[in-house]
């Protein structure tokens, strides 16, 4: 089981920056999870919410910015004594601390159409070249499955479950050529990871803080346990990322 740092180590240095995501490599942990979203002006950057609120503590859209603009926003609202400015990361600036990783997550957010969702595709593919053995492209919207079906992508993708319809998110994950299936942690049942490992499928679980319950996890076979305190799990559970 790798231990994979959820928006880089969000629970121990701040999300989804440049400066969590070194955090998480000085660890030694070599795999991760974070976000991307794509700008009208094509620029591919790491973010969760679609607005500054929660973590730059401005209320403003990001869909309203241009890539200049990203980074006027310091993603450290919550971490007062996070000593060094946290400015919005373009995805090319993230993935050059990567290049040692064994394992990445690029979790796509949920686009407007369809035709969004080829364009920002077709941009995450050319960015990710060189990274074909180790980055899964992961997202809850179908479209983007979609997208990477249509276009044939060689990279791997992932399916990601919210939502207890059971068995149908195995088959989903199948229908679009899924290699790994993320389980909400209270989704994660004996019987849905024994089925995903079944048909082949890769388990990650997120986002698992509690280290019984990641014991657990880990005893049941899981892949991945995507979690907001890397450390803390390197330390609890003996494992590297």
């Amino acid at each position: 089981m790798q231990i994979i740092g959820h928006r880089g180590a969000r629970g121990e240095a701040p999300e989804n920056t440049l400066g969590g995501f070194y955090y998480l490599q000085h660890l030694g942990i070599r795999a991760v999870e974070f976000d991307v979203r794509q700008l009208t002006d094509g620029t591919l950057f790491v973010m969760h919410d679609d607005n500054f609120l929660r973590t730059a503590g401005k209320l403003s859209s990001v869909y309203s910015c241009t890539s200049s603009d990203l980074k006027h926003y310091d993603h450290r609202a919550q971490w007062k004594n996070w000593t060094s400015t946290e400015s919005t990361p373009l995805l090319s600036e993230v993935l050059t601390i990567l290049r040692d990783f064994r394992h990445i997550e690029v979790e796509v957010k949920t686009v407007k159409d369809t035709a969004t969702a080829e364009r920002l595709i077709d941009t995450l593919q050319q960015q990710l070249q060189g990274f074909e053995q180790s980055a899964t492209i992961t997202s809850f919207d179908e479209k983007i499955l979609i997208a990477l079906q249509k276009q044939n992508s060689h990279f791997q993708r992932g399916l990601l479950i919210e939502d207890n319809i059971k068995s149908q998110a195995i088959e989903k994950a199948i229908k679009y050529n899924c290699s790994r299936i993320g389980w909400k942690d209270t989704l994660a049942t004996p019987d849905m990871i024994e089925l995903s490992k079944l048909a082949g499928l890769a388990v990650s679980v997120w986002t698992v803080n509690d280290v019984e319950r990641a014991k657990i996890l880990q005893d049941q076979g899981i892949d991945g346990l995507i979690t907001d305190f890397p450390k803390t799990m390197q330390q609890q559970l003996h494992v590297l990322g």
